[in-house]
């Protein structure tokens, strides 16, 4: 057994300074960073291997791109290509230089009406797609990452996913792409004269094409290669490129799909897009085995099913509770496994028809241990969904403390799949892998597995290393893959020549060797010739602190955070609490000390802790938390106290903050913004707010307006007396729930005591106890007594308040009060109630992270909808990161985060342009230059144009 090697969090060598310093001096500083902070952040994907680079490197172009490999090829630096980083075989990490291909390459252009589009390599597939959807298209590859897996991970990869299996990935479905080779050459193989570029730039790499096309099509190999690639394959270079392409550059092209970075870079790429069913019928199939399931495949595969989802008995399991639902009434599950099967179809006819021969198929199947289902209702649909894209998320959860969960994936012929899985069950047993799960897509035979490692010393790495050699005779003992669609990496990179043979892995070398002669890219990934690779790097899982430590570092939070792309994202600012645990542990206290310096902006600051990495994160981290906990422990105890003086006297505070808005609202703007600047270089950027123009004047004074025999106890928001609004409602959102409550009939009473109420939010977020504290216990209090325990729902008129009265009441143990934000309150108790108003063509709604945390959008939605004719959310929609103050003290950050939506609304031309909470409207109106405003306002105002004043 060889030893293993894990890396440490903290061990930061000084690396290649010379390489480094050339490249500083070709790009500028700027680009080229070798802070401590920004490696670490740097230096995990979402496996479980960790290599901490040299430097950063944050390209602009495919210009840089290529400064940057002509360096490292001088200099003999390794270089990585990252994009998304959601990797999980090890193929992101770097051992020089990492190069971050993401943050500027986000670029999509959708061309031929939807039929094909034009993509670089940092836009995530959800955001494509979500551009196709429109046009009822969609990418061929759906991996279950797409949230976070980028194109460039596409291509590197070959991602596929459920439905597309070996036809439709992006392999299939690449038309062409822009290539930048570690020589400098850029080849774009849609162009004209691709072909004679190549040949002109890169003799000899052509040549190498040529020889081993004309050589692997002979008979000797054809036939061993059509077989190897005829199921899903992504384990070393795609060598049926020379079998299903003529031309050098198509040959090129398509070695580059599956090829992780370690030939060249995609700059961009065009895909040909495929339809997006329009309806779809899902079934639970139950069967008595595994055996049994497996069996039954052919049949269904046979009937047109687009999906066919595997899902064994321990998986079952698994899930528990979340189970029940789906399972028959009384099930108890033993040893069954389970099909997931869908039809998808374009419209009505074709699903009846798809429905119709399933279900006669299923009627036929052998082995079922309950009555087959087959529904085309949504949310029966949904729940059996839960069993199979739930799975992850509950093993990942549940895992022991300070264990990684390693998800693999393997393809073999699907009449050899029910073997290899029962094969794999003993396996588990061998090794002591109790928990391990077997599902994936039984259509194609590619199957994923999940078991749990702790990687504690040299007991658990000999475990995993006879586990790892035991699977791979298995699988190659089934002429079946090492790596269906995860990609080579690291973790199977010792195994290529075992599966293909010395000539076929030889044939890879010289691809490799060809396209980047110095081997500087990637080195490890893909080909290796240390057989012990997949047992170096591995990354320390300690525990660190409670709120974070079940994070897998799988980066699907990353692309809804709003500083993604200014400073750092949820699981980086993760990864360095990680590094400074660890800094701490060995005794490092000076890097340990830097790393916390440095978090302050990067980490702390621009942090919006607005919980929108909670929606996206399999095991349910927010985020904010840390954030509030990290500000609280390092808060300052006179600003403590001051704030709680601020709380006991919140109404004064509010008269003045008003006045002093309205104010300021009069000055000339330079002349404000001259003196904060002063102010905030001689006290501190995170306490001194930067003001700009388009804030207004303060907002009215809230005052108590009681009501007898109300339907529901009305708290406008302190937000509203600070900001006030020009709209042509002219009360506020305040006065808008009044007036429309009004037309509607429906009485709202708002209670002695509004004057001096906040949700606690501004505290909670600023890491102030004692003033939460004290508006906290006043705020519950005020709650319970006027909606008299809970008898009264209670109204908030803008989200994030909303929100965060919510939160108050959990966390004083207060469940029987119903709180409703406006927007949902007028969408159920108001809206029937009004008359129709004159719409405008087109809005631009901008939901909020509270909203979207509320579940709040579609009654948002709704409203605009009663007010315009056409509510569209704009593509690049994220949290703005106003959150409060955020956007006052750190105008980057709301302009970072609202960039791509911005961009999207100037091209909308909306006649509207709507949200649902006071400082987000500010944030939009701040990055569009169009005046943003509460649906409500707006509502409201159509409504006095239908029925009059008098009304």
């Amino acid at each position: 057994m060889h030893s293993h090697v894990a890396t440490p969090r903290a061990h930061f060598d000084i690396g290649n300074q010379q390489a480094v310093e050339a490249l500083q001096a070709l790009l500028g500083p700027d680009l080229v960073s070798t802070r401590e902070l920004d490696r670490a952040a740097l230096a995990v994907d979402a496996s479980h291997y960790l290599r901490i680079p040299d430097a950063i490197m944050r390209a602009r172009s495919a210009d840089d791109v290529a400064v940057a490999m002509s360096v490292a090829v001088q200099a003999g630096w390794p270089l990585t290509l990252r994009s998304g980083g959601t990797s999980l075989s090890g193929q992101a990490l770097s051992e020089g230089l990492t190069v971050d291909v993401r943050r500027h390459f986000r670029d999509i252009e959708v061309l031929d009406g939807g039929l094909r589009v034009r993509v670089q390599p940092g836009a995530t597939i959800r955001e494509v797609n979500a551009r196709l959807g429109r046009l009822g298209r969609k990418l061929g590859p759906d991996p279950a990452s797409e949230i976070a897996c980028t194109v460039g991970g596409m291509i590197a990869n070959n991602s596929s996913g459920m439905t597309c299996g070996t036809v439709a990935n992006a392999y299939r479905t690449l038309e062409s792409m822009t290539v930048v080779l570690p020589s400098g050459t850029v080849i774009d193989t849609g162009a004209d004269d691709a072909d004679a570029r190549l040949v002109r730039h890169e003799p000899a790499l052509v040549q190498v094409l040529t020889t081993l096309r004309d050589r692997l099509r002979g008979e000797r190999f054809r036939a061993d290669l059509e077989r190897r690639y005829a199921i899903k394959n992504t384990m070393g270079y795609g060598l049926n490129s020379f079998l299903d392409h003529d031309r050098p550059v198509k040959i090129l092209e398509h070695l580059m799909i599956g090829s992780e970075g370690t030939l060249g870079f995609v700059a961009e790429a065009v895909f040909r897009t495929v339809p997006l069913p329009a309806r779809t019928a899902t079934g639970l199939l139950m069967f008595d085995s595994l055996d049994a399931a497996t069996a039954a495949l052919p049949h269904l595969v046979g009937s047109g099913a687009d999906v066919v989802e595997l899902i064994d008995a321990a998986s079952i399991k698994a899930m528990g509770a979340d189970a029940v639902d789906v399972l028959p009434p009384g099930f108890v599950v033993d040893r069954q496994a389970s099909l997931l099967v869908e039809y998808q179809a374009a419209d009505d006819e074709g699903i009846e028809r798809a429905s119709a021969t399933g279900g006669e198929v299923f009627a036929g199947l052998q082995g079922l241990a309950a009555d087959p289902e087959l529904t085309r209702d949504a949310a029966r649909r949904a729940r059996m969904w839960v069993m199979r894209k739930g799975l992850y998320t509950k093993v990942a959860r549940n895992r022991p403390a300070g264990t990684a969960a390693l998800l693999e994936d393997v393809a073999v012929p699907m009449e050899r799949l029910g073997a290899v899985c029962s094969e794999l069950h003993v396996l588990f047993d061998r090794h002591g892998y109790r928990d391990g799960v077997i599902f994936g897509h039984a259509k194609d035979g590619n199957i994923h597995f999940l078991v749990t490692e702790d990687f504690a010393g040299d007991a658990s790495m000999r475990r995993y290393e006879d586990f790892t050699e035991d699977m791979v005779q298995l699988v190659l003992g089934q002429e079946g893959t090492l790596k269906a669609e995860h990609g080579t990496g690291r973790i199977m990179a010792p195994f290529v020549r075992r599966q293909y043979g010395d000539e076929l892995y030889t044939a890879m070398w010289d691809v490799k060797n060809a396209c980047d002669p110095s081997g500087i890219l990637n080195p490890g990934s893909v080909l290796t010739e240390d057989p012990h690779l997949h047992l170096k790097d591995i990354k320390p899982t300690g525990p660190v602190r409670d709120v974070i430590d079940d994070c897998v570092e799988c980066g699907y939070c990353e692309p809804v955070c709003p500083s993604q792309h200014l400073t750092t994202t949820p699981r980086q600012r993760i990864v360095v609490q990680r590094a400074i645990a660890a800094a701490e542990q060995a005794g490092e206290t000076h890097l340990a000390e830097r790393l916390r310096e440095q978090e302050t902006y990067d980490v702390i600051q621009t942090c919006a802790v607005d919980g929108m990495c909670q929606t996206a994160c399999p095991v349910q981290i927010n985020t904010g938390d840390l954030v509030r906990t990290l500000r609280r422990e390092n808060q300052s105890k006179v600003l403590d106290r001051g704030w709680k003086v601020a709380a006991d006297h919140w109404s004064t505070v509010l008269k003045v903050a008003s006045v002093g808005m309205t104010v300021v609202d009069k000055v000339p703007t330079p002349l404000v913004r001259g003196a904060l600047g002063v102010a905030r270089k001689v006290l501190d950027e995170d306490i001194v707010p930067q003001l700009t123009s388009e804030l207004p004047g303060g907002g009215p004074v809230r005052r108590p307006a009681p009501a007898e025999s109300p339907q529901a106890i009305f708290m406008p928001a302190c937000v509203g007396t600070m900001f006030g609004t020009d709209h042509a409602c002219g009360t506020g959102v305040a006065g808008a729930v009044r007036r429309l409550a009004t037309v509607a009939g429906v009485t709202l009473s708002t209670p002695d005591g509004i004057q001096g109420l906040c949700c606690g939010t501004p505290w909670k977020s600023k890491g102030l106890p004692s003033g939460y504290d004290v508006m906290r216990e006043r705020l519950v209090s005020w709650i319970v007594e006027h909606t008299r325990g809970g008898e009264l729902p209670l109204v908030g008129d803008n989200v994030s308040c909303t929100e965060g009265v919510i939160v108050a009441l959990k966390a004083a143990g207060v469940h029987t009060v119903r709180v409703l934000d406006a927007t949902e309150w007028v969408a159920e108790a108001v809206a029937p109630r009004l008359p129709v108003v004159q719409k405008a063509r087109l809005a631009a709604v901008h939901p909020t992270c509270s909203s979207t945390h509320l579940g709040v959008n579609d009654a948002l939605l709704m409203l605009a909808g009663l007010v315009a004719d056409q509510a569209v959310v704009p593509d690049g929609w994220r949290c703005c990161a106003f959150a409060g103050d955020r956007g006052l003290l750190h105008e980057e950050l709301t302009a970072t985060a609202t960039r791509d939506e911005a961009k999207a609304v100037r091209q909308l031309d909306a006649d509207l342009h709507l949200s649902c909470n006071r400082t987000c409207e500010l944030g939009l109106t701040r990055a569009t230059g169009q005046t943003y405003v509460h649906v409500l306002e707006e509502l409201a105002a159509r409504v006095d144009s239908a029925v009059g004043r008098g009304a």
